[in-house]
């Protein structure tokens, strides 16, 4: 018996957020996403992804991407089909958190039953967006409290940005992500400064063909590789350079890449980041998957909306939830 026929739609979305989010590339108001849905039998899974112009990608070409492929998946495509079939990227991480969706309504089994370990709390940092640095420095001072904080910077006056930040939230852990905007001297003359302040982590300093001159374990914090590390492919290529790599499902193209290349990469020797882009929590949900165990984890994305989408994850303070059924898994 063959079996029952998908049908697969996708639209576009729009959040609102409190107040514009910048990093050291642009200012934004707004988060834009595209959530596909799934159907079969049924029962209903879906997916959500934040398509970055930052990888060519946008919300016009990826629904073009996702219905010249809707043909395969309406068929039966598998997971690992998807794979072959797609390119990394937005599109194809909105369609497999789809699948991993569907397969959990329709059997029954919640996608986070199958880690077969009690669920771990999972406790996400604060992200201080790129701005003027008195701006940055009262964000910082009304988050104090959280455990993690992490610094958007990457461009002129960024050491006091980080002095202002590091003194108004003194008991917060901090970590920075540069966007990779600094060059290697400027990432240098940073550094005892940066270990001043306590920071215990450094994401993207340089640019993400460009970094060719960083070294693993030389530097007095972890080194984060994020736009230089989107799936198993481009994983040779960080090792030996940094000490850990940032895990995006819409880099990585879904949770499925995710899963491997995060295996990978701890086989490596590597330690584990997860991250996300602003956006709604049905996009946050899959990541929180691969979250529970990770040593950094940066799903703040829902906290920076007016509005997010129902039955959204809960945050208490920096702690999140895992996702209800309702939502995804």
């Amino acid at each position: 018996m063959s079996p029952a026929p998908r049908t697969l739609t996708a639209h576009a979305h729009v959040y609102p957020l409190k107040e514009a989010f910048g990093i050291s590339r642009g200012v934004k108001s707004t988060a834009h996403t595209v959530i596909v849905r799934i159907e079969q039998n049924g029962f209903a899974g879906r997916g959500e992804c934040v398509p970055y112009s930052r990888y060519g990608e946008n919300v016009d070409q990826t629904l073009v991407l996702i219905q010249d492929n809707s043909t395969a998946i309406e068929r039966g495509a598998s997971r690992q089909e998807l794979m072959r079939l797609m390119p990394p990227g937005a599109a194809r991480n909105a369609i497999d958190c789809a699948l991993w969706d569907l397969e959990a309504k329709t059997t029954q089994i919640p996608v986070f039953d199958q880690k077969r370990h009690e669920r771990a709390k999972i406790t996400t940092a604060y992200t201080i967006p790129y701005g003027p640095a008195d701006h940055m420095e009262r964000i910082a001072a009304r988050n104090a409290f959280r455990p993690l904080l992490k610094l958007k910077l990457g461009s002129s006056n960024d050491l006091n940005r980080l002095y202002r930040v590091a003194a108004a939230a003194e008991g917060a852990r901090l970590i920075v992500d540069a966007n990779e905007g600094w060059s290697l001297p400027e990432f240098e003359s940073l550094i005892d400064d940066l270990v001043a302040c306590n920071v215990s982590m450094v994401e993207q300093p340089l640019p993400a063909r460009s970094d060719e001159t960083l070294v693993a374990g030389v530097y007095p914090f972890h080194v984060c590789a994020d736009e230089s590390c989107h799936d198993r492919n481009s994983l040779s290529s960080v090792i030996g350079r940094y000490d850990m790599i940032n895990i995006k499902l819409d880099k990585t193209g879904g949770l499925t890449e995710a899963v491997e290349l995060k295996a990978e990469a701890r086989e490596a020797g590597l330690e584990i980041m997860v991250g996300c882009m602003v956006s709604g929590s049905l996009a946050i949900a899959p990541a929180c998957y691969i979250a529970q165990d990770a040593d950094l984890v940066d799903l703040d994305g829902p906290l920076f909306l007016a509005r997010d989408i129902g039955d959204g994850i809960e945050f208490h303070e920096s702690h999140m939830s895992l996702p209800k059924r309702a939502l995804w898994g």
